[in-house]
């Protein structure tokens, strides 16, 4: 599979080359911003939360913006947050042109930034998969590395020449002309919505069908802790760098973005050998060395007197950076079928930006007591941990699972007068089991309530009929008729297996038999004539 393969799809190639603009923007603001803060306060630890200020929101935010993603449309929802980070921008730009900016005013608009990219980033990962089909997907995800870091590998040195020629105004102003681009191939894009015959999730229902899918994935919970340790000790780099780059190697603004330019260029070698080295070790492989790699990283720039040197270094850590991160994102959209797909990578990006903005504050504070140097040496240790925990919690493996909808379910018809709120539906189905077969049965189940709780059911349970030992049955709650529909739709080929493998096991004459019943409480005689209404009214 050729790494360029998503560039034949056009949504994909002009959204992508729009972004270079957008990403190129975005990097000339952080560095005005960096440098702005080192001139106007005083404190390490101020510097350190330039980043934490944009990673906050992101850890904050982005479940919601996952839930919002995965129930409207995503495009809409990006030309959303990139107006309002044009507007931000713009005013970021006034007032540092005015000379108003303060310390914490800075952070404020660092925060507000971070606050569109909370809202964009999910719905722009989701949208990936629907420009590209599912086997281009990893190679998309990798070039989506590789045009950001193309970006970085130039665009914090011409930040650094920005600012140090015309101030951090010019930088901010720069940003806020480089919305212009994405916005416009967002209006071009027509982007075709699936129709679905149910009404759309509230918000708190959908965040906790989010949560819940992943609580019951294993493999993706893997991915969300090593993002976890990742972000919070990898961020010790980039949140130090300016001090790095004033108080170790004696330069300025203009070193500072040659130093994030070599970032940027390792993080393109990077994205350009995830695919060969994908082919030739494991994924747990693969991270192990970006967290070693990472580490060395570190411990040379602690220890390094001269830019030079320490740029070296800095383009090592920028490779392992995007091996890491773009394995953990392809990692979570393989696994993930579409319908959560925005809330399964939220939670990813809250996982690893928390960790990012929790080590940005926590190796602030180490250089604001002990020095930067030893603040990255600290950093070091804890890589080295990260890849320990993969004796334990290891990576799992890109798997060929056909994640589309399954649709076998039709809904039956029913005698009562059901309407979409008419609940709880409590579900019994009934098996017959011989006895040679329970082991293989019970193993079985319990994926199959992996499964059911996963997409939705609740109060899920295994009875044995004591009269008649060959009954088993299966039982479980959803808490209204229209979630039962949901529960069944959201169920896809990958989980076609567990069912047919029930109903092989099964021995009775004829197909496991399935009781939907709503559940109702006992009344006294004087209320019976409410209860006589429809099923809805209750």
């Amino acid at each position: 599979m050729s790494p360029l393969a998503p560039f034949k799809h056009d949504t994909f190639r002009i959204i992508w080359t729009a972004s270079l603009a957008s990403n190129f923007g975005g990097l000339i603001q952080a560095v005005g911003a960096a440098w702005l803060m080192t001139s106007i306060s005083q404190s390490v630890n101020m510097v350190a939360l330039v980043q934490a200020s944009t990673a906050l929101p992101i850890m904050l935010f982005s479940l919601v913006s996952g839930a919002l993603a995965d129930n409207f449309d995503r495009r809409r929802i990006m030309l959303v947050a990139q107006g309002f980070m044009l507007s931000v921008s713009a005013i970021l730009t006034a007032c540092a042109y005015f000379g108003l900016i303060t310390p914490w005013l800075l952070l404020l608009f660092t925060f507000l930034i971070g606050c569109g990219t909370a809202l964009n980033n999910p719905s722009w990962q989701a949208s990936v998969g629907d420009m590209v089909p599912r086997d281009d997907l990893p190679a998309a995800v990798a070039l989506n590395s590789v045009g950001f870091n193309i970006t970085r590998s130039v665009g914090p040195a011409i930040g650094g020449a920005i600012v140090a020629a015309a101030g951090a105004a010019a930088a901010f102003a720069a940003n806020t002309l480089s919305y212009l681009a994405i916005l416009f191939a967002l209006f071009r894009w027509r982007r075709e919505i699936p129709e679905s015959s149910l009404p759309r999730e509230t918000l708190g229902r959908a965040v906790s069908a989010g949560l819940r899918y992943v609580a019951m994935s294993p493999n993706i919970g893997k991915v969300l802790l090593r993002g976890f340790v990742f972000g919070l000790s990898a961020s010790a780099i980039l949140a130090l760098l300016p001090l790095v780059a004033r108080d170790l190697v004696r330069g300025g603004p203009l070193t500072y973005g040659i130093m994030l330019g070599a970032f940027g260029l390792g993080a393109i070698g990077g994205a350009l050998l995830s695919a060969r080295l994908r082919e030739r070790l494991s994924s747990e492989a693969v991270v192990r060395c970006a967290f070693a790699g990472f580490a060395a990283s570190a411990a040379v720039t602690a220890i390094s007197p001269v830019a030079w040197l320490t740029s070296l270094a800095l383009t090592v850590s920028g490779a392992c950076w995007v091996l890491a991160l773009a394995l953990f994102n392809t990692t979570v959209q393989l696994s993930t079928p579409r319908w959560v797909v925005g809330r399964a990578l939220s939670l990813y990006q809250t996982m690893t930006f928390g960790g990012i903005a929790g080590g940005s504050w926590l190796w602030g504070v180490a250089a604001e007591q002990y020095g930067a140097a030893n603040a990255l040496i600290g950093s070091c240790l804890l890589m080295f941990a990260g890849a320990a925990i993969g004796l334990r919690f290891a990576l799992p493996e890109f798997k060929s699972l056909n994640l589309d909808p399954l649709n076998r379910f039709a809904e039956p018809p029913l005698e009562l007068d059901l309407k979409p709120r008419s609940g709880p539906i409590v579900i019994m189905i009934d098996y017959e089991i011989h006895e040679p077969d329970i082991p293989e049965f019970l193993t079985t189940m319990a994926e199959r309530r992996r499964i059911r709780i996963r997409d939705g059911a609740g109060h899920w349970a295994l009875m044995r009929d004591l009269e008649n030992p060959t009954t088993w049955t299966e039982t479980y709650h959803v808490p209204t008729w229209v979630e039962y529909v949901r529960h069944n739709q959201r169920r896809t080929q990958a989980d076609a297996a567990v069912g047919d493998k029930l109903t092989a096991l099964h021995r009775g004459t004829t197909p496991p038999r399935v009781h939907r019943m709503i559940e109702r409480q006992t009344i006294v005689p004087e209320h019976y004539e409410r209860y006589k209404q429809p099923a809805e009214m209750h």
